[in-house]
């Protein structure tokens, strides 16, 4: 029983982590795509 619990803390845990760097990627994206200097459709592209 007790080796079950330590298993499915350690699935928690890593769920946490995951959603967690999900997380951190989606906004490191949002800044990336809020702080580019050629707007996206400008139709800068030659």
């Amino acid at each position: 029983m007790k080796k079950f619990l330590l298993v499915a803390l350690a699935a928690i845990g890593g769920l946490l982590v995951y959603r967690q760097i999900q997380a951190d990627r989606a906004e490191q994206d949002l800044w990336t795509e809020a702080t580019d200097s050629v707007p996206a459709g400008s139709g800068a592209s030659v």
